[in-house]
């Protein structure tokens, strides 16, 4: 990932959430990742996906919280109360995260108690022109 996908990236992902100071930087360990930071801390990562020949970028975030506590936590992480937590038709280990009426990603359980979460998010290379 060049610097400029990196800006694009973190543009992307500050306007999706409506969170204005999330930071993205590049991986230490990787030239094809880069992580996503809240405040002081780590929220997730992003990797580069360039199978057929389209590159394109996967979010994932994991969430430490129950099934019941989803769309509180991400409000708060995020300070956004536009986000929701919407069920996915004929799934039930999975739900879907939305910004207002934009599907952001899908966040799955971790386990069968449904105890932690990951959110799955992908990010197109167009998605990033419309930033420009």
């Amino acid at each position: 990932m060049d610097k400029a996908e990196i800006v694009k990236l973190r543009a992307f992902l500050r306007k999706s959430f409506g969170a204005p100071t999330l930071q993205v930087a590049p991986n230490s360990r990787s030239k094809e990742a880069a992580d996503v930071a809240l405040g002081e801390g780590k929220i997730g990562s992003i990797t580069v996906d360039d199978e057929d020949g389209d590159r394109s970028f996967a979010f994932e975030m994991k969430l430490p919280v129950g099934r019941e506590t989803l769309q509180a936590y991400l409000r708060k992480l995020f300070e956004n109360e536009k986000l929701t937590i919407i069920a996915r038709h004929k799934k039930t280990d999975s739900v879907e995260l939305n910004n207002g009426p934009e599907f952001l990603g899908v966040i799955s359980a971790d386990n069968p108690k449904g105890s932690s979460f990951t959110l799955q998010m992908a990010i197109l290379d167009i998605d990033l022109d419309d930033d420009e």
